[in-house]
């Protein structure tokens, strides 16, 4: 039998449901055995040290000492039994209550009988079997008892052991055994809804307990619990992440100098409660600090944010004011537009139009088309949804994604040149929104990454515990002065671009957490990375 503590013991066949946790119910056994180890050590001792006024043995001596060093016998046997486990609890318990009524008979008996007072221990014996057992088992140990009690007293009177019949005593002391097994019932019933009631509490604190850890562990925002003395108590695992850290550290200026730093001035003036942190991976991290009062002693909490989830709700809070004004404005640019462009179309029809005249018409569809174009683009900001990002294994869908990629363009993969690493890497992003992203990508490389004078280079890795991917071509380098413009609206050195591509490309990577960035090889080729959230550390969002 097992001691853990959220184990139940059901050891009464005639209980219904009535259970204790095992530790406790083992606990009430052995301080039971021990009761049972004194009262035996009582009987012998008191009998040896006063034999000619004592009441103990005064009827049958031989009688009462054979019981009593049988009683002490079976204690210190079961005692073995219970200490090791040998024997099941519910045996176990049966056999000390059965051998209690029969031994405790036997020296009432050897005693005087009734008169002697001693039947009033088996109310222990039967008060204890109903807490041990169960409360409904007690009504039995009552009824044997009683039994036990009456058929003493039956061969007592036909032996004539003593001089007068004690019926009305047998009686009465039967009643009480009754009324002391349904006291027992009543307690142990309310020991079992004391103990169900506990347990649903325990087990609902230790739901809580796990749901608040799981949370906390899995919060993007990391968490710090500190005291004054800047030792840390606690910390999640978007903490080490932020902080690029392997393994927890012990004070906070092992994080950084300056968070220590920041920390003490706050303690002493408590309105400076942020502050922006620069970490050596170039991550910057928004701090806030709080007081977290417990009953004992005050703790406090740090919280650490990366600045890409400020940028994502920024982000969104824009797209969404942005869209509302521009599908105003696309709206009402699109119906002249289509106008001036269904007229030009009618007149280019017009058979009658000398070649100068068309030459005018053409151009009137071009920069109609260019213009419908724009406003497609712009309507895409004021469709944008929200990110329903999901897990991805990034390998497989960028395979997946170039077959339809050179289906939808008429391009064979020998354009492309491929670098995929061997490990699966995750990824965490709305599918619609990388499609949009890659698209834009890839059809810039075709258009202006010269893929004649070599193959694009398209290459998926890990960097810093993020899953990247790049796209590298061979167009004309773009200069550091239009670098710092690359990625903002209506930024074009194309005659025929919109210059909105790239823009909403960066829109939709700082909605979904990830980082759209270009950078110059080392052998002086445009690459555009992509990074994007790990799915195998995606963390929940607070």
């Amino acid at each position: 039998m097992s001691a853990n503590s959220t184990e139940t013991i059901f050891p009464c066949p005639f209980s219904k449901g009535y259970g204790i946790p095992a530790q406790q119910a083992w606990l009430l056994l052995k301080v039971f055995l021990g009761y049972r180890l004194i009262l035996a050590g009582l009987f012998i001792a008191l009998f040896y040290s006063d034999k000619s006024t004592s009441l103990l043995g005064s009827y049958d001596s031989e009688l009462f000492i054979h019981s009593s060093q049988v009683y002490l016998f079976f204690s210190l046997l079961s005692s073995i039994c219970i200490g090791w486990r040998l024997i099941s609890y519910a045996l176990q318990a049966q056999f000390l209550i059965f051998t209690d009524i029969l031994i405790l008979t036997l020296i009432m008996h050897a005693s005087g009988g009734i008169n002697s007072g001693l039947g009033t221990l088996l109310a222990v014996s039967i008060a204890v079997g109903g807490l041990l057992i169960g409360g409904r088992c007690a009504m039995f140990f009552a009824a044997l008892a009683s039994l036990a009690v009456l058929a003493e007293q039956v061969f007592a009177d036909y032996s004539h052991s003593f001089d007068s019949n004690s019926y009305a005593n047998a009686g009465m002391l039967g009643a009480s055994f009754f009324t002391i097994a349904l006291l027992s019932y009543i307690l142990a019933k309310r020991s079992e809804q004391i103990f169900q009631l506990a347990d649903q509490q325990q087990q609902t604190i230790t739901k809580l307990e796990d749901l608040n850890k799981y949370i906390i562990q899995h919060l993007q925002s990391g968490i710090i619990i500190t005291n004054k003395q800047q030792a840390i108590q606690m910390a999640n695992e978007a903490t080490l992440k932020l902080a690029n850290l392997k393994t927890m550290v012990v004070q906070l200026a092992d994080i950084s100098d300056f968070l220590s730093l920041a920390f003490q001035t706050w303690l002493t003036d408590p309105e400076q409660n942020f502050v922006l942190l620069q970490l050596p991976n170039q991550s910057e991290i928004h701090c806030r600090f709080m007081p977290l009062p417990t009953g004992h002693e005050t703790y406090y909490m740090v919280i650490l944010e990366d600045i890409a989830l400020y940028n994502q709700h920024v982000q969104q809070s824009k797209l969404v004011s942005l869209g509302r004004l521009t599908a105003s404005i696309a709206h009402e640019i699109r119906n002249p537009l289509g106008a001036i462009s269904h007229a030009g179309q009618l007149l280019s029809e017009n058979p009658l139009l000398s070649s100068q005249d068309k030459r005018l018409t053409e151009i009137i569809q071009n920069h109609s088309g260019r213009v419908n174009h724009i406003i497609e683009d712009i309507l895409q900001l004021s469709r944008r949804t929200d990110s329903r990002r999901e897990m991805i294994n990034l390998k497989s869908w960028l395979a997946n994604y170039l077959k339809t990629f050179f289906l939808e363009n008429a391009v064979t993969s020998d354009i492309f040149s491929f670098s995929f690493p061997t490990e699966v890497l995750g990824a965490f992003i709305d599918l619609g929104h990388l499609k949009q992203i890659m698209d834009n990508l890839c059809r810039n490389a075709l258009k202006y990454g010269n893929p004649q004078k070599g193959k694009i280079q398209i290459r998926i890795f890990t960097l810093q515990q993020s899953s990247c991917l790049e796209i590298i071509d061979n167009g004309a380098i773009i200069s550091r002065e239009n670098q710092n413009h690359l990625f903002e609206p209506f930024f074009t050195t194309s005659s025929s671009g919109t210059g909105l591509g790239l823009y909403i490309s960066k829109e939709l990577a700082e909605l979904n957490q990830a980082k759209l960035s270009y950078y110059l090889t080392d052998d002086n080729r445009n690459c555009f990375r992509l990074c994007l959230l790990n799915a195998e550390q995606n963390l929940i969002d607070l």
